[in-house]
């Protein structure tokens, strides 16, 4: 008698599992047919949650898991014994499988799923679920010869003896894409309401990820001179980035950690605005989340990142540009750091924890390139004469 794993190799979807008592989303990888959970993925994904990682980084991260276990099913290899070969296999059928849109993934796509792969794999060993020398195959000592701009050595560089992943694949370093000034100008008069002016205005003057701002609170928001009054100590207009995990709509402040960023007047005024436009909202003195929706079912009640991201787009296509949440935060690291402000500055404003994740930013863009090369061109009619 052949058991079903012989005959037909296991099929694993993913599916969201949303808490009926607190609202919470699991995300899990079920049998394709009975629909059961898949126990290691379960408990992998309720570390994620629980470890404090973003709703999008479990998202991401449970898809990919669950393509590396059905491959493993598909060849009959035990995922339990992986070792470095089939790793490579793996890797390569990454590399040479097609995206939805027909062209070939990234480095950076490839990378991110090995990313996720090697932490699930690391995490069934620390759980006792795989041995540890599987997922001590897929990192070995590697001596950073050049490291990053701002990283710290340490003593007789102890720090630069890292460990890192055996299978990567090459990326192409692209610097982040953004807006100039005028078409950031542009986004923001086409936005149809108040909240869309303030939400595109924070995220591209005071350079908060987008999980900040929708996570943000009245109280959040101090704006007089002087804030003693609110036990704030900060003076001028600002707002606080505060880590909550009971956000109703999911948002997250991915750092872990508060920060203060200061605020332009632009941004004071468009808040005041917003402010008059949400007196109209049925409910909204009932929420202090900063961005609600404004109309319809939910209306008063806070916005999610979908409907945010969506709202962007659509802002986009009608000045016809392409316009993402994120991409509000490049363009304010960028032209902060071309404005000539410190790395280390523009680090504390991001919430970066690493300045290595700062020097993204320290990037020569294209027209820099063509200064560059048309300033030596002018110059050699003189250098000849």
């Amino acid at each position: 008698m052949t058991t079903r794993q012989e005959a037909d190799p296991l099929t694993l979807l993913t599916e969201k599992a949303v808490s009926p008592a607190t609202g919470e989303t699991t995300w899990l990888l079920v049998d394709e047919e009975t629909y059961a959970p898949h126990p290691e993925a379960r408990e992998f994904s309720l570390y994620l949650r629980g470890a404090g990682r973003s709703p999008q980084t479990q998202r991401a991260y449970v898809p990919r898991v669950g393509r590396f276990l059905n491959w493993c099913a598909e060849r009959g290899t035990d995922w339990r014994t992986v070792r470095l070969r089939e790793m490579s296999l793996f890797k390569f059928h990454v590399e040479r499988t097609p995206t939805r849109y027909g062209r070939p993934p990234s480095g950076k796509t490839v990378n991110a799923t090995l990313t996720a792969v090697c932490e699930f794999l690391r995490f069934c060993a620390v759980q006792g679920h795989v041995d540890h020398e599987v997922a001590a195959r897929l990192s070995e000592p590697r001596f950073l010869s050049h490291a990053p701009a701002g990283f710290d050595p340490g003593e007789g560089g102890q720090h630069l003896m890292v460990k890192a992943r055996v299978l990567k694949a090459p990326e192409i370093e692209r610097a982040p894409q953004t807006l100039t000034s005028v078409q950031t100008k542009q986004v923001i008069d086409a936005a149809r309401t108040a909240r869309d002016r303030l939400l595109l205005t924070v995220l591209v003057k005071a350079g908060l990820r987008i999980g900040e701002a929708l996570g943000l609170r009245r109280e959040d928001i101090h704006l007089l001179p002087d804030s003693t009054h609110l036990g704030c100590r900060t003076g001028g207009a600002h707002l606080h980035v505060r880590p909550r995990h009971d956000n109703v709509n999911g948002a997250r402040a991915k750092a872990g950690r508060p920060r203060m960023v200061p605020l332009t007047p632009e941004v004071v005024h468009r808040y005041r605005d917003h402010l008059s436009e949400r007196e109209q909202v049925v409910g909204a003195a009932e929420c202090d989340y900063v961005f609600l929706n404004l109309v319809g079912i939910h209306a008063g009640r806070p916005l999610s990142y979908s409907n945010t991201k969506q709202v962007i787009e659509r802002i986009g296509k009608r000045c016809g540009l392409t316009a993402r949440p994120h991409m509000m935060r490049h363009t304010a690291a960028t032209r902060w750091i071309r404005d000539g402000v410190a790395p280390d500055v523009v680090q504390t404003l991001l919430g970066h924890a690493s300045s290595a994740s700062t020097a993204v930013y320290l990037h020569a863009q294209d027209e820099d390139l063509r200064a560059a090369v048309e300033t030596v061109e002018s110059l050699v009619p003189e250098l000849l004469r």
